[in-house]
């Protein structure tokens, strides 16, 4: 038995006991609720996601609710089942990566729940939008910083390290091309790669010294997300390497902001994950009430670095840090 059957199976039953209870099932309720699956709230651009998806539920009357996944995929299968049996009107989902959606739409479908996706789409299956960022872009400005960056020290052929996000996810595998393609162009070798497993800065902090002790002349690292490159810049400080081994950043927590006046960090493709999950539960709103709905909507990334950073923090406030910087 497939893990999609076991699922239906374990949702019927569920909603047999619910039924049983006296209370309505996801097929029977009326209330108004909107539900986000996160890939893992404990990461704060997965937070930020959260808070614009409450925004468009609160401003259109429905209930929310943020469900973590934990970055692990039984967990978010477990809860798309509790999603649907205590009625959920509508999901944005943030899955694991993007190989394990579908079994969410599965079961989605089959209750006639809309889903839309926030930040990481999916390999197949029917959904109502997908919510991205120009991740190929935003990272091959990043690249191009860093590469001018290194113009600027002197530094020809330089040897660059990166620690990226699952390339499981689409969007870690437009960001790897990116970056890539404007090291090239600029004569520039990627001469290491890991890869996150759980996302934190103390991962990131052992992946780079690492690979400072392989390259010891190591120039750059490129890393694909917000808190693991505190670890970064936390390794290249261990290692005695600052203002020997620059690095740039994707996505933002608050701690970039002095960073990136201070050269710490020389540029940050920054999303806008407010903006994102808002946009996406406003799109599973707009199919539940019979508006229009399109199937992509590919917001810019803010490349934020030294020289444009205070013309663009009023933005940078609300549709990046969803209001926690003050």
């Amino acid at each position: 038995m497939n893990i999609t059957k076991r699922a239906l199976i374990a949702l019927a039953g569920a909603a047999a006991l619910v039924a049983a209870a006296g209370m309505p099932s996801a097929a029977q309720a009326e209330g108004k609720q909107i539900v986000y699956l996160s890939a893992g709230l404990d990461a704060p651009f997965w937070r930020y996601v959260s808070k614009g998806v409450e925004a468009a539920a609160k401003e259109h009357g429905y209930d929310f609710v943020a469900l973590d996944s934990r970055n692990n995929t039984q967990t978010q299968l477990q809860n798309t089942q509790d999603a649907l049996v205590k009625g959920a009107s509508g999901i944005v989902l943030s899955p694991t990566d993007s190989s394990t959606a579908p079994a969410v739409l599965n079961l989605a479908q089959k209750a006639g729940v809309p889903v839309s996706f926030a930040g990481i789409g999916t390999t197949s299956g029917e959904y109502v939008t997908f919510v991205t960022s120009n991740d190929e872009a935003g990272a091959y400005d990043v690249g191009k910083a860093l590469a001018k960056a290194f113009e600027a020290k002197g530094w020809k052929n330089a040897e660059v390290g990166m620690v990226t996000i699952s390339q499981a996810r689409q969007n870690g595998v437009k960001r790897t091309n990116g970056f890539v393609r404007a090291m090239e162009e600029a004569g520039n070798k990627i001469v290491a790669r890991n890869e996150m497993q759980t996302y934190t800065a103390d991962e990131t902090y052992r992946f780079v010294q690492d690979m400072l002790t392989a390259h010891p002349e190591m120039r750059g690292i490129f890393v694909q997300t917000d808190s693991p490159t505190l670890g970064a810049k936390r390794a290249v400080d261990a290692m005695r390497r600052g203002g020997e081994t620059l690095i740039g950043a994707f996505d933002g927590v608050p701690e970039f902001l002095p960073m990136i006046e201070d050269g710490s960090i020389v540029a940050s493709g920054m999303q806008q994950p407010y903006l994102m999950g808002k946009t996406a539960g406003e799109s599973v709103i707009a199919k539940l009430e019979g508006g229009k709905t399109e199937k992509e909507v590919v917001l810019p990334i803010l490349t934020v670095s030294k020289d444009n950073m205070a013309a663009i923090l009023p933005d940078l406030k609300l549709t990046v840090f969803a209001g926690e910087l003050k």
